[in-house]
């Protein structure tokens, strides 16, 4: 029985955002200074050359140069602030999630905690908690920008020349729908996988908490199977997710 068949355990990462508003807040903004200064660098790079290099004016090609200089400090520090402002909000948002789901764990009944097994409690509050973690890390640090260096992009794009343009609006569109295909397509992968490493941390506890009778009934090799089998399967869906798709699982 999976953790998340329980009528009121999914958790969702809305509601455990909200005390972090004001970091929120503050990543958009150094997200969009981020974009800024990374769209104006190939404009002050074409204005040295145009205005600078090819006129022989050195006086501008090192104004320029200073200028580009201070936008891409300017970038490199608005970007690591937004990581680590990323960071901290998915820890935080980890933090209280773990210890909800610990509370509620410890306020299960002995006839629910027999229903989802330690070991899947374990892994709930553990391995579920950090992929989390790391999905809004992402969302934070890579799909905050990407839309407004989308639509920055875009601006520029048609203050150049619209015609080529109109051809990076019309791939949108469809680079959108592909990213959302294989988003849609890696769901299950990656909910087998979680399933995965909840049999294989369930038989691991089971060895470790009976290895004595595992032991006087000489049942070593049959464990060693089961692991194998449990860890192999994890690693084929691992290899799923990541792209690959093997015929058979290997056995270590």
């Amino acid at each position: 029985m999976r953790y998340h068949d329980h009528p009121h355990a999914v958790p969702t990462a809305r509601p455990r955002l909200r005390p972090y508003r004001s970091l929120l807040v503050l990543l958009v903004v150094l997200q969009l200074v981020q974009t800024l200064a990374s769209l104006a660098l190939p404009t002050l790079n074409a204005g040295v050359i145009d205005h600078g290099v090819l006129r022989g004016d050195t006086g501008r090609v090192l104004e320029g140069g200073a200028v580009m200089i201070a936008g891409t400090l300017l970038q490199a520090v608005a970007a690591a602030a937004a990581t680590y402002t990323g960071a901290r909000i998915a820890m935080g948002v980890a933090r209280d999630l773990r210890s909800e789901v610990f509370r509620r764990v410890q306020d299960f009944s002995a006839r629910e905690r027999g229903r989802f097994g330690a070991a899947s409690l374990i892994t709930r509050t553990t391995n579920d908690v950090q992929q989390i973690q790391t999905f809004t890390v992402l969302v934070l640090t890579m799909l905050v920008a990407a839309p407004l260096l989308c639509a920055g992009g875009l601006v520029m794009a048609l203050r150049q020349d619209v015609p080529l343009a109109l051809v990076l609006v019309a791939f949108v569109p469809v680079m959108a729908g592909a990213v959302g295909t294989v988003v849609l397509r890696m769901r299950p992968l990656f909910r087998g996988m979680q399933e995965r490493v909840d049999r294989a941390a369930r038989v691991l506890r089971e060895q470790i908490t009976g290895v004595r009778v595992v032991r006087a009934f000489v049942r070593d090799r049959h464990e060693r199977e089961r692991f194998a089998a449990a860890n192999d399967e994890l690693l084929a869906v691992g290899l799923g997710a990541a792209g690959s798709r093997p015929s058979c699982s290997p056995r270590s």
